[in-house]
């Protein structure tokens, strides 16, 4: 007897089939069912690590978080990271296996069909119900022989499938109708209903497009969902994070926009402090009036150095170091805050060496091998604000591919597993870590916020947790999707027995 599952599908990208699955497994979590994510493939380049050092996409990590379960890899068998030059990192069951072309990608993937499917059958087994999420849109029909996250997928999983489609974009009457077309007939067969996603208004103004639509493609529309404001994290392709400033307080924190920016994710925590603004960097002007700047994480350091170069980013970063403002460099950002940067063995790009922006009296050396590991930091600081800290602990996780050699003006201030992590200048305005989750706690920022403001302990909000955060959104999320849904027809198409 197979499992329990459904499969969420979408008419295009950015529909919201991620966060409806994440309120789905709310939902049947709540309801009593042992419930896990999965996902065949995804391209993304905010990942996490899992408790046993293996790299996965966030958004199944939020999922799995939404479903009260670990993070597994067999969740997220096979995540592409974009390197640049239109290569692709390619981590199977959260290991690096090497770097492809998309043409490279086309032709290997057909030979993991195989493998995903028994790591599916693999994590099927310890769950009462899986929900699947798909990749774009099944209706690719140039991608259909290769494809191994959509149709394919459901077919191997023997799941049904619900189709979503996005109102806000338009047109979502035909490109539901349309994705069902274009679909093989036993494909077809497999979708079981529509979802109307992200709608704005009265639904009674759209009976009469329902009714007719359910006429032309013969399955029933199962809700429609209003548009929720969710601040749940987002595909990093997608996002629209980076196009609007967050939050009205009069704290500016500028986080650089990088070409192959990574796990921006870490900042999402900063949005919830009270007092606090968070906005994207593209151009020297968005720096103007900052108070804190953010290098943070991407999967090309040397590349992504040599375009805020040429952007102008460099020396606005350094004139505001140089004037006392706070400058935080995490994993590939804390690189770029060295003196130099050393690929011997081209792991990043075609450049040996190249000067970094000099913040930091530190070198970075490149190596093939990737730390990924659930860390936590101890904060060690001898003198100036942060050795008030002394003895706080940091959870987080790291990423990253290199080796810091510090020089004699570089102070440590973060302990991972008894060695150094964590370097600053003398004058502790300018900070460097590979401590993913740094913000994530609340506290660190608190201490940062009230240094900077020249407060006393005692002035401190009560801090929200991301975890918190997260808690209340899976329920919120799952309370509208609830009451919009069909729930009584969707746990019958979640079927009972298959063969």
């Amino acid at each position: 007897m197979r499992g329990k599952c459904l499969m969420i599908q979408g008419t295009a990208s950015s529909v919201g089939k991620s966060v409806l699955c994440s309120a789905l497994l709310r939902i049947l979590h709540q309801d009593g069912m042992r419930v896990a994510p999965f996902k065949a493939q995804n391209m993304a380049l905010n990942s996490y690590v899992t408790r046993d050092g293996l790299e996965m996409g966030r958004a199944q990590v939020t999922q799995a978080q939404a479903a009260c379960v670990e993070p597994d890899i067999r969740m997220n068998p096979v995540l592409l990271k974009p390197t640049g030059d239109r290569r692709s990192q390619v981590i199977v069951d959260g290991r690096p296996i090497g770097s492809m072309t998309a043409m490279e990608y086309h032709l290997y993937k057909p030979g993991l069909r195989r493998h995903i499917h028994e790591v599916y059958e693999s994590l099927e087994r310890d769950y009462d119900c899986i929900i699947l999420e798909g990749a774009g849109s099944p209706a690719e029909i140039n991608l259909r022989d290769g494809d191994i996250v959509n149709m394919s997928m459901a077919e191997a999983a023997d799941a049904p499938v619900i189709l979503v489609g996005d109102i806000n974009l338009g047109g979502v009457f035909a490109s539901l109708l349309g994705t069902i077309l274009l679909l093989e007939e036993q494909e077809r067969a497999r979708v079981k209903g529509v979802i109307i996603n992200k709608f704005r208004g009265d639904v009674s103004i759209l009976e009469p497009g329902l009714r007719m639509l359910e006429s032309r493609i013969h399955v029933p529309v199962l809700g429609v969902v209003p548009y929720m404001d969710v601040e749940l994290e987002d595909e990093d392709s997608i996002t629209e994070r980076f196009h609007q400033a967050v939050g009205q307080g009069d704290l500016k924190v500028s986080v650089l926009r990088l070409r192959h920016i990574s796990n921006f994710t870490d900042f999402q925590a900063l949005t919830l402090q009270p007092g606090v603004r968070v906005s994207y960097a593209k151009s020297p002007d968005d720096l103007a009036d900052a108070d804190i700047i953010i290098l943070p994480g991407t999967k090309n350091t040397i590349e992504d150095l040599i375009d805020l170069r040429n952007r102008g980013l460099d020396e606005p970063i350094i004139r505001h170091a140089r004037r006392g403002g706070t400058v935080i460099g995490i994993c590939g950002g804390y690189q770029m805050l060295a003196e130099r940067l050393l690929d011997p063995l081209h792991v990043e790009s075609r450049v040996p060496e190249i000067a970094g922006l000099g913040l930091l009296d530190m070198a970075v050396t490149f190596s093939p091998e990737k730390q990924t590991l659930q860390s936590t930091g101890i904060i060690r600081c001898q003198g100036g604000w942060l050795s008030a800290l002394n003895g706080q602990m940091l959870d987080g996780y790291e990423i990253h591919a290199g080796r810091n050699e510090p020089g004699p003006h570089a102070v440590p201030w973060l302990n991972i597993r008894g060695e150094t992590d964590g370097l600053c200048n003398p004058a502790e305005n300018v900070l460097g870590t590979y401590l993913h989750g740094l913000f994530d706690d609340g506290l660190f920022f608190s201490a940062l916020k009230r240094h900077l403001r020249h407060e006393s302990p005692a002035m401190d909000n009560p801090v929200q947790t991301m975890a918190d955060f997260r808690e209340h959104e899976f329920n919120r999320i799952a309370d509208i999707v609830r009451a919009s849904l069909d729930m009584d027809r969707i746990r019958q198409i979640i079927r009972e027995d298959r063969p």
